[in-house]
């Protein structure tokens, strides 16, 4: 995979995306461009967690940038940090394009030859249909959300918070527990647990509201 330049330091940032707000035509596009490019590592990062799909590495950095683009033209330094906003648009875009790919596929007929069996026998999707199959896509989405739910769990929670939301939502891999048997773990009453469970929730809607992902 190609080399690409180190991001801009905050400053620097900060002082293109002000140059982007309120410079000349030139200088605008000029501020873009760069942008644009000190932001292709954080595109390759991305589309690296597509890799194990049906699709050419360049041709998911080509479809990220995209992305990021957009994230560029739309963000709002008053929101929080460029790479933040930009991660989601940059996600988004992948996302949609492994949409299209997957909803093109099921088009193809069901009689289409995909292979052979043992005595050579002509298999077609007809023959495999009934089988479960593994949504890559899905599942790719699923854990990006998780990943998210995580960073506000331990970005906006006090300690206690986190701890009984991990456990109440099985956050932790294991099973998801009651507030009566929580209470029991950490010698407090289930009232209890529950007004915590319900203030940390509050604050983890405000999380989410606050990064489009509601």
């Amino acid at each position: 995979m190609k080399t690409f330049s180190q991001p801009l330091s905050a400053k620097d940032e900060a002082a293109y995306l002000g140059r982007l707000k309120t410079g000349s035509e030139r200088e605008r596009g000029e501020a873009k461009d760069i942008l644009v490019e000190r932001n292709l590592r954080l595109v390759a990062h991305i589309a690296k967690k597509y890799q194990n799909v049906d699709e050419d590495m360049e041709d998911l950095i080509s479809t990220g940038t995209i992305g990021l683009i957009k994230a560029i033209d739309s963000f709002d330094a008053g929101k929080g940090k460029l790479s933040t906003y930009a991660s989601r648009c940059i996600d988004n875009e992948l996302l949609m394009l492994l949409r299209a790919k997957k909803k093109t596929s099921r088009e193809v007929s069901l009689y289409e030859p995909i292979g052979t069996d043992r005595e050579g026998n002509e298999i077609n999707l007809l023959d495999i249909i009934e089988q479960d199959q593994v949504d890559v896509i899905d599942r790719m989405e699923t854990e990006d959300k998780l990943q998210r739910l995580k960073g506000l769990v331990a970005e906006r929670l006090s300690d206690r918070e986190r701890e009984i939301i991990m456990m109440r939502y099985g956050l932790l891999g294991d099973r998801e527990i009651t507030q009566r048997e929580i209470g029991r773990r950490l010698g407090i009453s289930r009232s209890y647990v529950s007004r915590i469970e319900k203030k940390a929730l509050e604050k983890l809607k405000e999380g989410y509201d606050a990064l489009g992902m509601a």
